[in-house]
């Protein structure tokens, strides 16, 4: 405290010196963001390696004794599950639809509320879970769970900040938190920021645009420091496109788009009948069972059913084996609605991108088209099955293309997530993500009557 008091002094005599205050605090203001965002971005990249490896064990575990997977499944995901409900049971899930809800909560007298969705502990929990999840093979992703390490990141370095210190927003704190979390993922800064103002915000951009860019672009930057300047997937081949492409882009994405919002609902409907279990019992013997599928799925049928799935859609995108075999879209639907109803933590980005580009490259097969062609329908495929889950067509045709850098499908990509976005209306008005946050609101706001020691009261499912 002496040292921040010290800094602060130093940096007022130096301002004083050239007779502008109004610099002083805005430097004072933004330096609780840049520290964030720098740590953000190590902690996103420390992820990403603990992650890779997490799933490269994985790998070679099935490669060499794939029946291990009967014992391994069921062990890791209720081992998972454990770790969440004993020790945060807000880590669970996505990540997102917990920042949403603490957006929400970000006023004063909700400081508590607050600080049970972002702290910490949940970072640590977040974690050790979907880790131990996709060591036994859990189709979840990290993306979504970086967004909520990102708002506890921000949210404690908001916390930590002396009385005399500039005022800053709590909400826009978190928000810049998300924005950078997501950018740091994907290496998507564009995605970030669009992810904020489409996703998060409900207020006018000109009140957090600077801590908001400031925020992506630190982490980012740190990221890129870290492992380069690489992109998710790479260069797809989308040479020599057909004039009438738009044609398919639009049939992958009206199915893309019903299937990504089908999968949430059953999702939300599998936490409705879960939620009338009474007994721990009756959790571990479905987690087991899910474990037991999805490792008979991957001992019978396919390994690519495990795994957040990226291998899956790195091979359609760059090699000639581009045509998914028709079951495909289906193990890519059962195996994230399986590992997401578990109760452990994981998020569902890279699961429904690869369930996604697996029904593109299944459309591709159909149709016998050329590589570039099939890369075109892949990646619409990816953005309409996104848009399907989280209703927000130009966050995930942005993300699809900064993870490609392929600028010139700018407008097929958007048009398949416009697309997506208004076929989903059918199945489900409302996103994935915004169920979840009522979800978490409620359970914020009753859990007083409830405990960590007696998880068996908690109204709403894990």
């Amino acid at each position: 405290m002496r040292f921040i008091k010290w800094i602060n002094l130093r940096f007022k005599e130096i301002f004083d010196g050239y007779g502008n205050e109004r610099l002083r605090l805005n430097f004072l203001q933004a330096l609780p963001f840049w520290i964030a965002s720098l740590v953000t971005g190590l902690v996103a990249v420390f992820y990403s390696k603990l992650f890779s490896y997490a799933e490269g064990i994985s790998h070679y575990i099935f490669i060499h004794s794939a029946w291990v997977f009967f014992l391994l499944t069921p062990l890791c995901f209720i081992m998972a599950r454990w770790v969440v409900r004993r020790f945060a049971p807000f880590a669970r899930g996505s990540g997102i639809p917990q920042v949403m809800a603490a957006i929400e909560l970000s006023t004063p007298k909700n400081n508590d509320k607050v600080n049970k969705l972002l702290n910490l502990r949940i970072l640590t929990v977040k974690i050790i879970s979907s880790l131990v999840m996709v060591l036994g093979g859990g189709i979840v992703g990290r993306e979504g769970p970086t967004v909520q390490i990102a708002g506890s990141i921000f949210r404690k370095v908001n916390l930590w900040l002396p009385r005399w210190w500039p005022k800053i927003s709590k909400r826009n704190m978190i928000m810049a938190g998300a924005a950078a979390g997501l950018a740091a993922a994907f290496n998507t800064p564009l995605g970030g920021i669009v992810f904020a103002v489409e996703e998060l915000t409900k207020t006018h951009m000109s009140y957090f645009k600077t801590a908001l860019f400031t925020a992506v672009i630190i982490a980012g930057l740190t990221a890129q420091g870290l492992l380069g300047p690489y992109l998710y997937l790479g260069f797809p081949n989308v040479d020599n496109l057909s004039k009438f492409m738009f044609l398919g882009v639009i049939v992958v994405a009206l199915i893309t788009g019903l299937l990504g919002s089908a999968m949430s609902k059953i999702i939300l409907m599998i936490y409705k009948w879960k939620s009338g279990f009474r007994f721990t019992y009756q959790h571990v013997i479905y987690v087991s069972v899910c474990g037991i599928i999805i490792a008979s799925l991957a001992f019978f049928l396919n390994e690519k059913v495990l795994g957040s799935g990226k291998e899956l859609m790195t091979v359609a995108l760059f090699t000639s084996d581009k045509y998914s075999p028709w079951y495909m879209p289906l193990l890519r639907m059962v195996g994230p609605i399986l590992s997401f109803t578990s109760g452990a933590a994981g998020g569902i980005f890279a699961p429904a991108l690869s369930a996604g580009a697996s029904v593109g490259s299944l459309a591709a097969s159909w149709l016998h088209l050329t590589a570039g062609n099939s890369n075109l329908l892949i990646l619409s495929g990816m953005v309409g099955f996104l848009t399907g889950i989280t209703r927000t067509p130009f966050t995930s045709a942005i993300l699809v293309l900064e993870m490609t850098d392929r600028h010139n499908l700018i407008f097929q990509l958007m048009l398949a997530g416009m697309t997506a976005s208004m076929v989903a209306i059918i199945i489900d008005k409302h996103s994935f993500y915004d169920h979840l946050k009522l979800q978490y609101l409620e359970e914020v706001n009753n859990e007083e009557n409830t405990t960590i020691e007696s998880p068996s009261k908690l109204s709403t499912p894990d």
